[in-house]
């Protein structure tokens, strides 16, 4: 069985996520969607506000593709949450050649801390390809309408938090 692993801060989860998430389920046996909780970053949304985002984007997917699909939060490096995993894989979304730079660098890193865990590398779809968990918030945080960017139930929580 092979697993990979697909991590981020989820703050929020995105369609962009969505996309990498339903791919990376049809491409490998187990996914585990792990959840950075950095203690020295803050997050929009608790650790627990994310899972349950997660869990309602993920669970219809692992139905859809029959792939396990498990969510776990972690906040040491992404090397030791994927051997915790059994992953063979660590699987990375990119939009655009900005990100590339920045995750064949860390695919390096990985790599020489990791060398039994390979980094895949899944690019957008086109429709996803522009949307970032940072400019949604930002544009939630003006009013905007965020509705072609996240779920339905991850745009009612933004809304939600940016009307306290």
């Amino acid at each position: 069985m092979k697993t990979a692993l697909y991590s981020g801060s989820f703050d929020p989860v995105t369609f962009g996520h969505v996309d990498v998430i339903r791919r990376a389920a049809r491409l490998f046996d187990r996914l585990v969607v792990a959840m950075g909780v950095h203690h020295a970053k803050k997050a929009l949304f608790s650790a627990e506000e994310r899972v349950a985002m997660l869990r309602a984007v993920v669970d219809p997917i692992a139905a859809d593709t029959g792939t396990p699909i498990e969510i776990v939060t972690f906040d040491g490096l992404v090397v030791d949450a994927a051997r915790a995993a059994g992953a063979v894989a660590i699987v990375r979304g990119l939009r655009n050649t900005t990100d590339f730079d920045y995750e064949a660098q860390m695919a390096g890193m990985n790599g020489a801390l990791a060398p039994e865990i390979d980094t895949v590398f899944l690019g957008a779809s086109a429709e996803v390809r522009h949307v970032a968990s940072s400019l949604v918030r930002q544009i939630a945080a003006l009013g905007g309408d965020i509705s072609a960017f996240v779920p339905p139930h991850v745009a009612e929580k933004l809304r939600a938090q940016y009307m306290r």
